[in-house]
């Protein structure tokens, strides 16, 4: 067919839904499937994750969490912004990590800093990054935050 040229559509070959506008155009109704939003993690995953957060700060006394996404352009200064929005900045230890950009950071306070050796969490950095180029970033979260509850110790008794 050449450009320009029109062809007619016989509306007894048109799928169910389908329809002749007045213009000539085919307008079909299709049923809506709304996608489901992929999470980077299984639900075991999760509740692997969510029990490391958990021991490590129980273990430690510090107050633990881990952030995924988007850090931006000044990936540490977004990192700590979002450490210092924690309800313990000077006892919190925060994962920060950012799959698409590659970067990982980790934020400490005052006292977490202490207990936590930046030695330390460059080894829990190290091995996190070896699990996420394997592709597990759970795995590898769930490691890091191992390695750091044990290189910050037990909390101290009061």
């Amino acid at each position: 067919m050449a450009t320009g040229e029109i062809s007619r559509v016989d509306p007894a070959e048109l799928e169910v839904g389908a329809v002749v506008t007045n213009s000539g155009r085919v307008s079909a109704a299709k049923m809506y499937t709304p996608h489901a939003p992929t999470l980077p993690f299984t639900p075991v995953q999760l509740a692997s994750l969510d029990e490391a957060i958990t021991l490590a700060s129980r273990t430690t006394g510090l107050d633990f969490s881990v952030y995924l996404g988007e850090l931006g352009s000044d990936s540490r200064a977004r990192a700590e912004e979002l450490h210092a929005a924690t309800p313990r900045p000077s006892h919190a230890v925060l994962v920060a990590v950012s799959p698409g950009e590659r970067v990982v950071e980790v934020v400490t306070g005052e006292e977490s800093h202490r207990r936590l050796a930046d030695r330390g969490a460059k080894l829990a950095v190290m091995s996190m990054v070896a699990s996420f180029k394997e592709g597990d970033l759970a795995g590898g979260l769930v490691s890091g935050l191992r390695m750091l509850t044990d290189q910050a110790g037990h909390a101290p008794r009061s």
